[in-house]
């Protein structure tokens, strides 16, 4: 990343963004390393709850997706995961077999797959929600002002820039829950 420089009151200063690089233009070990430990953290508690039903990571991505966007398509899905349909498979399989996911045909073209979930995937959705946004909130309240923009504005900037639309779409703040079928 080459160092940006801003002019201000006559004097060369580094930017913010460059002000984020170690000294001398060194990786930003601290961030990274705080980013993979904010993760793994975060995504523990709903580990855990799935670990109940013999679920993972990527059941939790799917449930949500298909809870937040009731009537999803399979080729959306996959679009928004980027992962394979063979990825996909056996992990829909298992969340349709345990009565979480319903899938259905298109009305206008049959060969369409929409995905809802049931009650219980709602439920269970809900649950892993409730338990991610109690860690957030717990974070933000030591962080003061308008910290929750801020963080939002940071994590949309590391989205590569020609996903952002998408995920404007998808993570938009205040957009309803999507509920079942």
């Amino acid at each position: 990343m080459t160092d940006v420089m801003t002019e201000a009151s006559g004097a060369t200063q580094r930017s913010s963004a460059a002000r984020a690089l170690g000294p001398d233009g060194a990786p930003a070990y601290d961030l990274i390393e705080l980013l993979f430990f904010a993760y793994r953290d975060f995504v523990r508690d709903a580990d855990e709850a799935l670990a109940a039903y013999g679920f993972g990571r990527a059941h939790h991505r799917v449930l949500h997706f298909v809870d937040r966007n009731p009537g999803l398509r399979v080729t959306e899905l996959l679009d928004i995961l980027k992962i394979t349909k063979q990825s996909l498979g056996r992990v829909l399989r298992e969340l349709i077999d345990q009565g979480f996911i319903i899938q259905r045909e298109g009305a206008s073209d049959r060969r369409q797959r929409l995905l809802f979930v049931t009650e219980r995937g709602d439920a269970l959705a809900l649950k892993l929600a409730h338990l991610q946004t109690e860690r957030i909130s717990r974070a933000l309240e030591g962080c003061g002002d308008d910290v929750g923009a801020a963080a939002r504005r940071f994590l949309f900037a590391m989205v590569d820039p020609e996903e952002r639309d998408a995920v404007a779409r998808l993570a938009m703040p205040g957009r309803p829950r999507g509920g079942r079928a």
